[in-house]
């Protein structure tokens, strides 16, 4: 479908971002959007967005990795700022810290797929959406009977980002923020519990400890990174194998191919479309004048269809050479849990293809509702056995 007009609010890019990433790439590289407050700027190539994300004195994250503009706040900040805030939380996403919780997320997988319904089930609902956030919930120390509460705020966190009014979403983000708080609270009234809230509290800048609000910051980015994305990344590979039967049934029949499907679908359809940066002086590119203190999206999934990078670069393939992606960003601000994803959409895909082997889809769902990022709210499913 040709796109003339791009606007990522609207159908048919809203429904399927990827039928703009031909016209991004090869006519509008540098792309203004002047309809949403503030206005933004696309960066699409590939070695654009890779150059920006390298660039992080001209290419600030210190107002913000969304479309509107905030204070610096824990990781979402320039360094040093961000290597401190980064460095009390590393630890936990360490390969070796990830590779001990194999077991957990592995027993949780099929824990989650022997409860859900017989027939037709949502995949989301009973087991991409679950995963990951039981995962990160019990590394927060949060417990297991408020669970159900952390879906809810953080896709109001999400919504509110790239919502037309964020007000719209005050009362969740605000019974996030008193929940999160009494937590911290707590944990100094009885530290030790050797959890990352616990260890928030503990930690100390230039000698003195971090004020609640500092905490509760890095505890919101957790909660959402921690399992936003990655129920997508689930959602998002087993809806495109499933979409062609063919690669759903060579994958039962050759395990072996978990990882390198993974990786396919974070370049084919990465969770995060893009995430933003703000200028800190005027940039001249491809003939267009981007102004200092503007909004700009990386666009991540369009960078990963260049196709000056890969070969038929809108075909999912698992023979795909690797090749490294964009879907986590680059450089200092690098996914932090991106082991953490893979682990856990790995053990997921896998007990699926053992437990479900004659998974089918009944149809394509429905897309999250954040326009920069992209995964299935609803991914209707079914079994015959």
């Amino acid at each position: 479908m040709a796109i003339v007009d791009y606007d990522p609010f609207r159908p048919p890019v809203l429904d399927e971002p990827s039928v703009a990433y031909a016209h991004l790439l090869a006519e509008r590289p540098v792309h203004y959007f002047a309809d949403f407050d503030p206005p933004f700027y696309t960066l699409s190539r590939h070695a654009d967005v890779q150059r920006a994300l390298r660039d992080i004195d001209t290419y600030s994250s210190e107002f913000g990795q969304g479309p509107r503009f905030t204070p610096p706040a824990g990781m979402l900040s320039n360094p040093p700022q961000h290597t401190f805030f980064r460095s009390l939380v590393q630890q936990a996403f360490s390969p070796r810290a990830i590779e001990a919780m194999r077991g957990r997320v592995e027993a949780l997988a099929d824990e989650l797929l022997d409860e859900r319904p017989a027939g037709e089930w949502d995949l989301h609902d009973a087991f991409a959406f679950p995963l990951p956030v039981i995962v990160i919930a019990e590394m927060l120390g949060i417990p297991a009977g408020d669970q159900h509460l952390f879906k809810r705020w953080s896709d109001a966190s999400v919504a509110a980002m790239g919502a037309a009014d964020p007000s719209a979403y005050e009362s969740e983000l605000t019974d996030l923020a008193n929940y999160t708080l009494a937590r911290i609270r707590e944990r100094r009234a009885t530290p030790g519990r050797g959890d990352l809230i616990d260890g928030l509290v503990q930690a100390k800048q230039d000698g003195k400890g971090l004020a609640d609000e500092e905490i509760l910051s890095v505890v919101n980015q957790l909660l959402v990174g921690g399992n936003e994305t990655t129920t997508s990344l689930i959602t998002n590979a087993v809806w495109r194998l499933l979409e062609h039967p063919a690669l759903w049934r060579r994958l039962v029949g050759e395990p072996g191919l978990v990882d390198g499907a993974l990786e396919e679908s974070l370049r084919f359809d990465p969770p995060v479309l893009g995430l933003y940066r703000s200028t800190t002086r005027s940039v001249e590119l491809h003939g267009v004048h981007i102004s200092k203190g503007a909004k700009v999206m990386l666009h991540y999934a369009a960078a990963n269809r260049d196709p000056e990078v890969w070969d038929d670069p809108n075909t999912f393939s698992l023979d795909r050479p690797a090749q490294r992606h964009l879907a986590f960003g680059l450089g200092v601000h690098f996914c932090l849990g991106a082991q953490l994803a893979r682990l856990e959409a790995g053990a997921a895909l896998r007990a699926l293809i053992a437990r479900c082997p004659d998974l089918r889809l009944v149809n394509s769902g429905q897309r999250i509702a954040p326009f920069f990022l992209w995964g299935r709210r609803h991914l209707p499913v079914a079994t015959d056995s």
